[in-house]
Formats: structure tokens, C-alpha cells, sequence
């Protein structure tokens, strides 16, 4: 069901709004019956924080999906993610503020370490620094400035994270990934999706992927003398889209405070002014900066920190568990802001058991006006089950957000 209609109708003037995700933030025990992540931190100004709020557990996309951070993060923004589809690629462009046209593709890369006979042995190639990124790509776009009739475009984003983007004639996104997900296997070889489609539509589907798999292949073969950065993987293919904008839709004047291209790419795709942030990785003091120059300018804030998912993925519980903490120490400057409604949440669960995102909903905190008591006391998943919240969908917060700071109109006669 298309609710924007009512959405535009209903939405005036009200408080103001601070949404934090602590990307990837849901855990896992590792072993049966201990603590997950957010268990084993110490977190007392979450606690404190916890208990004059409101909890709740929240589906990020769809029970039994494990999503990924664009599909995670729409929801959250109120935009349905099975109607609003948009690729890693696409993201990427955006973020970066890459010369991306229309008939462009977009693919995001990942640099690899590939074993001699072609295994993918780190899908992160170690997370280089970003500075050695941009040497690797510098000498790729030396190397392969076109794929046949097809100009190539490379593009540092962070650490092992990079961005390709195709120009030519006849090229689509309706390609499959090249990354297995996995260490121990081989990248995948490009396929094209459209193949049934009508001629011209195939045909492009079967050009775009011959091309990635050469593309691939000459990757590889400019950096055979990498001792890390030897291989590329790719993975959401992708042309621009256009979304309707949280102005519009729900009558918003919205700001993101990010550091990394793939969610600055999210938030200027749903008309956020996406602000500047001093310094490298999760930058709290830039981003802190960032919201106390801006507060009077927006009455909705998006703020986003990443190493908790990236801890996640690495597989290291402690590590995630001080990402944890040391967004618990940042937390009463947040709160010295004033913000009318404050919630705190995650895009998906990434456990460091699984090293992976996975399907576990994620908790909810809420602190605002007009909450219903209940008997949670810390920000946890635990105690989530135990909140007055409930168990809600990704696209069901932003509407109960927007309540909460008294942004809707009555619904109905």
C-alpha cells in the first residue's frame, strides 16, 4: 500500500527529529547463553537513557531477510524497500559526488586478496588505508581507461571500498554480482539477467556483463605484483535513480551527518543536504561539529556511525563491544542538543559470530513526548523485548517519529 499520498496530506510543522543509527548494531551471543555485544558493554548513559524512553524491537526490511544497508536504511528513512530499489553502485556514485549520468553504470568494488590460483582468500584485502587506495586506483585508471567501446571511470571511496562507473552505449544493470561473499572461492563470473527480455534489452544485459568480466580480468592482471590489492569483486550494478524527497513526502527539512560515501549517497537520495564532516573513519568529533554548527538550520537530523558494523564483519565481539561504548560516551553531548524526539537504532543486525549482516531484528530506542512507560532498562535486545514499542517495521518508524514531534494532522473525519 502506497501511503505517501496521505503522508503529504497530513504532515505540518513540529519538533525536531534526531535519528541515530549505530549501523549494523544487533548481535549475537558467542556461545549459548552469554552476552551479545550490546550486553557485554558498559553503557551507562544508554542505561540512564533507557530508562526514561520507550523500547522496542525493530524488523529493519522483512522477517527471515537479512538486508542489506540500502534497503535497511530506506525503510528507516519511511521509503518501502521492495518498491524504492536502488544499487551499492548507485549509492557509491552518489555519495562521492561522482560524475554519474544517466546512462551510466555503477558498480561498487571491493579490492581483494586473491590466492595464485584465483581464491579469494580476505574480501577486504586487508582494510588498506584510504591512501592506499588511491594509489591502486590511480594506477588502474592508467591501465584501463576503456573496456572495448566503454570508457572506465575509477574511484576511491575508503579503506578496500572503491567505485567503477561505466559509460557507453548500450550497457545495463541487470547484471549479477561477481562477489561470492565468501572466502575460499573463485569471483563469480558476471551474468546477464536479461536474457529472456526483448533483443535490445538482452543485448545490453550480455554486453555490460562480457564487459565486467573483462574488467575483472584486467584488474587482475594490473595488479599480479600487489602483495594485498590483487583482485576486485563487484556487486551492485546499478543505473541513477530518483526518489521523491523527505521534503516532499514528509514535509522535512533534513540533514545527514556521514562519513561514508555509500550512506552520504543514501541521504542526498531521499533530499537530505548532506553537511560536512571533518576528519577520517567515524570522525564523533566532526560529526559532533557538524550537528552543533547545523542545529538551527534542519528539524531533522540523520546521524550515522559505521565501525560497529565493521566490527561486526571482522568477526571481532570486543571491538564492536568499544565501538558500543564509545558511542556511549558521546551520548550526552547528543543529548545537550535538545532534540525533541531522539531515537536510536540499527540499519540490520551484523553479529560478530557470523561475521556477516544477518536477519536478527534490531533494538529501538525512543525518548520523546507523550511515551507510554514500560520495563526496559537498557539498550539491548534483551531488554527490547520488554519495551512498550513493540515490534515494528523499518517503514513504520519515520511515521512514528513524525508523531511523536506532532508533525501529522489528524487522519479522517
Amino acid at each position: 500500500m502506497d501511503l505517501f499520498p496521505v503522508y503529504k496530506e497530513l504532515h505540518q510543522k513540529g519538533g525536531r527529529i534526531l535519528l541515530v543509527v549505530l549501523d549494523g548494531v544487533g548481535g549475537l551471543p558467542l556461545e549459548p547463553g552469554g552476552a551479545t555485544e550490546l550486553e557485554a558493554a558498559r553503557t551507562p548513559n544508554l542505561d540512564r537513557l533507557a530508562e526514561e524512553s520507550a523500547l522496542g524491537l525493530l524488523t529493519p526490511v522483512h522477517p527471515g531477510l537479512t538486508p542489506g544497508s540500502g534497503p535497511g536504511h530506506l525503510a528507516l528513512f519511511g521509503y518501502d524497500p521492495f518498491r524504492f530499489l536502488v544499487g551499492r553502485g548507485a549509492l557509491s556514485a552518489l555519495g562521492l559526488g561522482a560524475d554519474f549520468r544517466e546512462e551510466d553504470v555503477a558498480l561498487r568494488g571491493n579490492f581483494a586478496t586473491l590466492s595464485p590460483e584465483g581464491l579469494v582468500l580476505d574480501r577486504r584485502a586487508g582494510r588498506p588505508s584510504t591512501e592506499e587506495n588511491r594509489r591502486v586506483i590511480a594506477k588502474l585508471q592508467e591501465a584501463i581507461p576503456r573496456i572495448e567501446d566503454v570508457e572506465v571511470y575509477f574511484y576511491t571511496e575508503s579503506e578496500h571500498r572503491f567505485l567503477v562507473i561505466l559509460r557507453g552505449e548500450g550497457l545495463s544493470d541487470r547484471i549479477t554480482d561477481t562477489d561470492p561473499q565468501k572466502t575460499g572461492l573463485p569471483p563469480q563470473t558476471a551474468q546477464a539477467l536479461d536474457v529472456a527480455s526483448r533483443s535490445e534489452h538482452r543485448a545490453a544485459s550480455i554486453k555490460t556483463a562480457r564487459v565486467v568480466n573483462l574488467l575483472s580480468e584486467r584488474i587482475r592482471e594490473a595488479l599480479k605484483d600487489e602483495p594485498r590489492l590483487n583482485g576486485a569483486l563487484f556487486r551492485g550494478a546499478s543505473r541513477k535513480p530518483r526518489f521523491p524527497s523527505l521534503k516532499e513526502v514528509f514535509g522535512l527539512e533534513a540533514a545527514a551527518v556521514a562519513s561514508y560515501p555509500m550512506y552520504k549517497g543514501l541521504a542526498s537520495l531521499v533530499g537530505m543536504e548532506v553537511l560536512p564532516v571533518e576528519g577520517e573513519g567515524d570522525a564523533h568529533a566532526g560529526k559532533l561539529k557538524a550537528l552543533k554548527e547545523n542545529w538551527s538550520r534542519y528539524d531533522f537530523f540523520y546521524l550515522h556511525f559505521k565501525k560497529t558494523d565493521a566490527k561486526g564483519e571482522d568477526g571481532d565481539f570486543w571491538g564492536k563491544v568499544r565501538e558500543i561504548e564509545g558511542f556511549d560516551a558521546l551520548l550526552p553531548e547528543l543529548l545537550a542538543l535538545g532534540p525533541e524526539v531522539l531515537a536510536i537504532t540499527g540499519d540490520h543486525s551484523t553479529p560478530a559470530l557470523l561475521k556477516a549482516h544477518s536477519w536478527h531484528p534490531v533494538p529501538l530506542l525512543l525518548r520523546a513526548p507523550y511515551l507510554r512507560p514500560d520495563e526496559a532498562r537498557r539498550f539491548t535486545e534483551r531488554e527490547a523485548l520488554r519495551g512498550s514499542l513493540g515490534h515494528l517495521k523499518g517503514v513504520e518508524l519515520m511515521p512514528l517519529l513524525l508523531a511523536h514531534a506532532l508533525r501529522w494532522q489528524k487522519y479522517g473525519a
